[in-house]
């Protein structure tokens, strides 16, 4: 399945360290050669500071205990430029790390810029030692260090650009340490950030919005509430635009979001359209699964994507998370794929006929006519289901749904708040673009 990877497509929208945990996981999954693997995180070391992490992946890859001189080089050159580095932001990291100290911090940066330098001659250049010396501790591997560094110099930088850059490396090492709480904190402080400044070009904008889409996969398969938040952000009016101009094979994720979380069923039917218009520019079996149900009707069709799709999950980074349960290891998302699979199939299914052979259904559902049964059965009981079991003709009955007014009116004036809010807002943004010229 690896004609299905997405890697190559989401590297490029990622720093070079987020790219290594996928990288982790393709040589887990065997989906490519060893070598191959081991070829391309030597490619990315090149670039970082884990001179001893790319030495051990050579000593693997080519089965020696040496090194190439320029390898041992590196190191040393890291090795004196992070002591460099240490020395010029010393004076700021023992004054960070000095608790009476620091409670002379206020609120006003401008306070404590002029207050450090007053009283504890810690000017400019002892601030963007803090930045570089962060920086440096990031490409070295050193998260925890380059996170704490990071969120130091934002409280005291007063440049913009410089305090988004920072912000970014948080997120990053906030990410590879698999602190997720944290990391949507700084995910949303960033989505904040990208929303309301002023891009020197759109298209700048857009860029910034399809890097935050990606990084926050990491978190939001990962986070307890995260499936639901996706749907928040990447659902959103620009962010979906965005999908759909430069990243379509976002999609997936969206798409998987949608059928585990089936509470956010009001969103699911323009969703449905957008999959129907990116077909030509983007498609997979989890994308065409929803086509196959939802627009072509074709169950044949969906039960051979359902097939499909739990291969694409199993090899997917983000959507096939192994969680080891006593002797054996599992991936919760594909169950729960696979069960919301049966039920959007079957729900529509059961849209179009009233007496539904119990064979038929079971083969539509892949699966045996003894386990759709009970499948059924407990959607019954389960009161998700409004119909009874023929025992003697093998069929399931529908009992008739009349449509409540009532209801039709809930559903349909349901989004005009959310509506007529994006209409204000985007108002709103012309203005003030109006009025900045």
């Amino acid at each position: 399945m690896a004609e299905y990877d997405l890697t190559p497509r989401m590297a490029p929208n990622l720093d070079r360290h987020l790219v290594f945990p996928l990288l982790e996981f393709l040589q887990e999954r065997q989906l490519y050669d060893d070598n191959h693997i081991l070829k391309a995180k030597i490619d990315l070391l090149n670039n970082t500071n884990m001179v001893d992490y790319a030495m051990d992946i050579h000593k693997t890859l080519y089965h020696t205990e040496d090194v190439p001189q320029d390898m041992v080089e590196r190191r040393a050159d890291v090795v004196a430029r992070l002591k460099s580095l240490e020395d010029a932001a010393a004076p700021l990291v023992a004054f960070l790390q000095n608790p009476a100290a620091v409670q002379e911090l206020r609120a006003d940066k401008h306070y404590n810029l002029q207050m450090l330098n007053d009283k504890y001659q810690i000017g400019p250049a002892q601030i963007e030692a803090l930045y570089q010396y962060a920086k440096f501790q990031f490409e070295c591997g050193n998260y925890s260090g380059a996170a704490d560094y990071l969120y130091q110099y934002r409280a005291l930088c007063t440049n913009s650009e410089r305090s988004l850059n920072a912000l970014w490396g948080k997120l990053a090492a906030e990410v590879l340490m698999q602190n997720w709480d944290i990391a949507l904190e700084e995910l949303n402080r960033l989505k904040e950030i990208i929303d309301s400044k002023n891009f020197s070009s759109p298209i700048n904008q857009v860029q910034s919005r399809i890097w935050l889409m990606h990084w926050s996969l990491f978190i939001f398969f990962n986070h307890d509430n995260g499936r639901t938040q996706i749907i928040d952000l990447f659902n959103q009016d620009k962010y979906l635009n965005a999908i759909q101009t430069s990243a379509p094979h976002l999609l997936r994720y969206l798409a998987t979001a949608f059928i585990v979380n089936k509470r956010r069923r009001p969103q699911f039917k323009d969703f449905i359209k957008v999959i129907q218009q990116e077909q030509n520019s983007y498609k997979d079996p989890i994308t065409e699964f929803l086509a196959c149900v939802y627009v072509n009707y074709d169950f044949d069709g969906a039960q051979k994507k359902m097939r499909e799709c739990e291969e694409v999950i199993l090899n997917d980074p983000f959507l096939g998370k192994r969680v080891e349960e006593s002797n054996f290891s599992t991936v919760p998302l594909r169950d729960e794929f696979l069960e919301n699979a049966r039920l959007f199939i079957f729900e529509t299914y059961c849209r179009i006929h009233q007496r539904i052979d119990m064979g038929v259904l079971a083969e539509k559902l892949n699966l045996k006519y003894e386990e759709a049964e009970r499948w059924i059965v407990n959607l019954i009981r389960g009161s998700k289901l409004d119909a009874k079991i023929d025992s003697e003709t093998g069929t399931v009955i529908m009992e008739p749904n009349h449509p409540n007014v009532y209801e039709q009116v809930i559903d349909h004036t349901k989004a005009l708040n959310g509506r007529t809010y994006k209409l204000v807002t985007q108002l709103l943004e012309h203005a003030q673009a109006q009025a900045a010229r």
